[in-house]
């Protein structure tokens, strides 16, 4: 299976720690840390990577090239910010595959892809997302899920633990076949949460290592932690 990675961000909050750098390249501990996300990609088996691309692109094309780690690396342009709905369509525009793996590139999470994907073509619905379950859901919002369905969505605000989107999803690349969106649209709010009862997507719960780099204080304690994170899987 191919997988897809969000990594078009623009990393506003980082910006006085990582000036002009796309928020996937942020380094940590040397690396940048989209490299973390790939390692753990190419573990699972993952043959072929895209990435969806857009502020400083540049700065991601020249870094991976064509090949990473023996995988083969394409590109999917972003000429105006698509979000995250709209990059995944751009992305899967022309690409002849039934079910693709996305992955957002400003979270990581410590999973057995291989795993992961078996359990999917099981039974492959139109969708599944990752979930992971967190002391406290202020910065996230959380999903409601019964019987391993996914059926409702909580925005944020909301405190206590719960379930979260841990940004990692398996499609049916035919799911935007139903909707007539284009140009710049949210995946999360525009189909997961507009269409909930309709697609009844599935939930993958998850207590793997998980972190977004997204705000300062996250961002400094991916510093310490990913050197040390190893490939334990859950």
């Amino acid at each position: 299976m191919k997988a897809l990675v969000l990594a078009g961000g623009l990393g506003t909050r980082l910006k006085q720690r990582v000036p002009d750098l796309p928020k996937p390249m942020a380094p940590i501990a040397g690396r940048p840390f989209l490299e973390y996300i790939l390692d753990r990609l190419i573990l699972g088996g993952i043959t072929e990577i895209i990435l969806s691309v857009g502020y400083r692109a540049d700065v991601i094309t020249s870094h991976f090239k064509d090949v990473y780690k023996n995988t083969k690396i394409t590109y999917a342009i972003e000429s105006e910010p698509l979000g995250t709905g709209g990059a995944i369509a751009n992305a899967l525009s022309g690409l002849n595959v039934n079910n693709i793996l996305i992955v957002n590139g400003d979270t990581l999470v410590n999973l057995d892809y291989s795993n992961l994907i078996k359990w999917y073509l099981a039974t492959p619905d139109s969708i599944a997302i990752v979930l992971k379950e967190i002391s406290d859901i202020n910065r996230y919002g959380s999903i409601i899920v019964n019987e391993g369905i996914i059926t409702g969505f909580h925005e944020k605000g909301q405190t206590g633990h719960g379930l979260i989107n841990a940004g990692v999803y398996l499609i049916s690349t035919s799911i935007f076949n139903n909707y007539s969106l284009n140009g710049s649209f949210s995946l999360e709010r525009d189909i997961l949460q507009k269409n909930c009862s309709i697609l009844c997507a599935r939930a993958f719960i998850t207590n793997s290592y998980f972190i977004d780099i997204g705000i300062p204080d996250d961002y400094e304690k991916a510093q310490y932690e990913l050197p040390k994170l190893i490939p334990l899987y859950n």
